[in-house]
């Protein structure tokens, strides 16, 4: 229990809470909507989605400035890669929370001359950008785990039989190179579980801004599922900030 009211009073907690039930919502939405009474239930769950929706803004708001720090600390870091990385992905959720912020303005009617549209098309292509940078991120620190696991491990093994010829030595050469490789990838992830769950959820979160500018249509269904799997790995995170990716 006193973990639960810890969690919860954080801000990022209630955040990914209000987040899965977001997600949760639109999910079930999707599985009643084409069943014959049901109609009522999708409803509610419609409601209680944009609800939601509008108090994780509310949550939002302010957070550009905890982006800019965290922005001003990326760019300090000694690595290129990750400096590069990680500032264009803050400065972009600088972008994002900005636009978010004026978005939810408009949806309670402090600026009505606002094209709602532009700004929603706005702050998908930051959350977009910004997403795409923590992934290359991702793929920097997993290659980098690669190497490190890779130290003292032989890469290329001169495999097969004298006599059975050329081609079948070539064969399994590149087998087990990709024997190899495919093992080092797996134990750079399974001891880093941090690397590991930050790439699933920030690709459980490309799809939704994917949709959105129509780079990849999916259904509402896709989306809830990866929102929810996304909000769990932040829950989880916040619970625990040792599997938080530093």
């Amino acid at each position: 229990m006193d973990g639960f009211v810890k969690f919860t009073n954080q801000s990022q907690g209630r955040d990914r809470l209000f987040r899965a039930t977001q997600y949760a919502c639109m999910l079930l939405s999707y599985m009643l909507e084409n069943k014959a009474g049901r109609e009522k239930v999708v409803m509610k769950l419609k409601r209680v989605e944009s609800n939601m929706s509008s108090g994780r803004k509310l949550f939002r708001l302010g957070n550009f400035i905890h982006a800019i720090e965290a922005s001003k600390a990326a760019i300090q870091l000694s690595d290129p890669s990750l400096c590069y990385c990680l500032t264009a992905a803050n400065l972009n959720r600088v972008l994002y929370f900005i636009c978010d912020s004026v978005l939810w303005a408009v949806s309670v009617g402090l600026v009505s001359d606002i094209n709602k549209a532009k700004w929603r098309l706005r702050a998908t292509r930051c959350y977009f950008y910004s997403l795409l940078f923590h992934l290359a991120r991702d793929i920097y620190v997993i290659k980098r785990r690669m190497e490190e696991e890779g130290k003292g491990r032989k890469q290329y093994e001169n495999g097969g039989v004298c006599g059975r010829g050329p081609d079948l030595n070539h064969r399994n050469s590149i087998l087990k190179v990709l024997e190899n490789f495919l093992t080092i990838f797996y134990l750079s992830l399974r001891h880093n579980p941090p690397v590991l769950l930050d790439t699933i959820k920030n690709i459980c979160d490309l799809l939704s801004p994917l949709d959105r500018l129509g780079a990849y249509q999916t259904n509402p269904g896709v989306i809830g599922i990866s929102g929810l799997v996304s909000s769990i790995i932040g829950i989880i995170t916040v619970a625990q900030p040792v599997l938080k990716l530093k």
